[in-house]
């Protein structure tokens, strides 16, 4: 346990080193909440004409840094995958061989050197330089959420039990099973839900490493992705959602799972952009898969009368004949 000498020294630590990341970085560096010590600062391979950006959002715990690692979450949305765990994994070893030191600075300049590494390896235009994907549409069928955009400060504080924690990796946690849905096509745009039982961010994070083995599933223009687990200790939620570029489309999807009040469970819907766009009626498709799978698997009755259901996890499937 920490003592207040301890307190004090890593509260004289963060605020030493957040002087000295401002001093460094200027308007890079953003202060979302001083008093909950959540930060951000905006990463580009360059700042005169950014190919590739990540947001790094930073929550500080009390006694970073003598005992605890910062709290993060790495936002863009072509981040995913192979990029995305790599990117993790070298930030994780930066903090194991600096335990007890400031790693802030080393950690912002860890990411800049992988997405200058990225920017030389690629000979297309990163998603800074492109004025527009293949489809960026908002609920008006206009509009862009830019990469490295900050979430409302409710929400980074919503996810900060599931940011990246380095929870230590517990041998028992398995692969959880991973079932896929049926297809939804829609103007040459396809629509595929996913769905996997998780009990912790750990399991929610080997989903989605097992999901972009997939060939298929990692060249979706979007996979959109929601989940809510049940922290029977605490009586509260752990949940988050990705829009993985298709904008809102993650929260509509959470909604849907909070309003089912279905729990420790993870649905991920891939789409498969076909050239025409759909505007609201991506939504519908994307919500109807996750319905879809959802009753599919047992964690609500039907379709018809899943908003009255008091999801408590997997519901028993009924034995009257359909």
């Amino acid at each position: 346990m920490a003592t207040t000498a301890d307190s004090v020294g890593d509260l004289q630590a963060q605020i030493d080193e957040i002087e000295a990341l401002s001093s460094i970085y200027g308007d890079e560096w953003c202060v979302i909440d001083e008093a909950s010590r959540i930060f951000c600062i905006k990463i580009s391979d360059d700042i005169e004409q950014p190919k590739w950006t990540v947001c790094l959002q930073i929550i500080l715990p009390c006694d970073y840094p003598s005992a605890a690692p910062p709290i993060y979450q790495l936002n863009a949305t072509w981040l995913r995958g192979p990029d995305r765990t790599k990117l993790s994994n070298s930030l994780e070893e930066i903090y194991v061989q600096n335990v007890g030191e400031s790693i802030l600075y080393l950690w912002v300049e860890r990411v800049r050197e992988f997405l200058l590494e990225k920017s030389q390896s690629t000979d297309t235009d990163g998603p800074e330089a492109r004025k527009r994907t293949e489809e960026v549409e908002d609920d008006d069928g206009g509009g862009v959420t830019a990469v490295g955009d900050l979430p409302d400060l409710r929400t980074l504080r919503l996810n900060a039990d599931s940011a990246h924690l380095f929870t230590e990796f517990h041998g028992d946690e398995q692969l959880p099973p991973i079932k896929h849905g049926d297809t939804i096509t829609d103007r040459r745009s396809t629509f595929q839900p996913h769905l996997a039982p998780v009990v912790t961010s750990r399991q929610v994070k080997m989903v989605l490493d097992k999901l972009y083995e997939n060939k298929k599933i990692a060249s979706a223009t979007h996979n959109i992705y929601a989940y809510r687990i049940y922290c029977e200790d605490r009586q509260t939620f752990m949940q988050d959602c990705e829009d993985d570029g298709e904008t809102a489309a993650g929260g509509r999807l959470l909604h849907l799972l909070q309003i089912l009040d279905v729990r420790n469970v993870m649905v991920v819907v891939s789409r498969w952009y076909g050239g025409i766009l759909l505007g609201p009626d991506r939504f519908k498709h994307i919500n109807n898969c996750a319905r879809s799978i959802l009753v599919q698997e047992g964690y609500t009755e039907s379709t018809e009368d899943s908003s009255k259901a008091g999801g408590r996890g997997k519901k028993q499937k009924s034995k009257k004949a359909k």
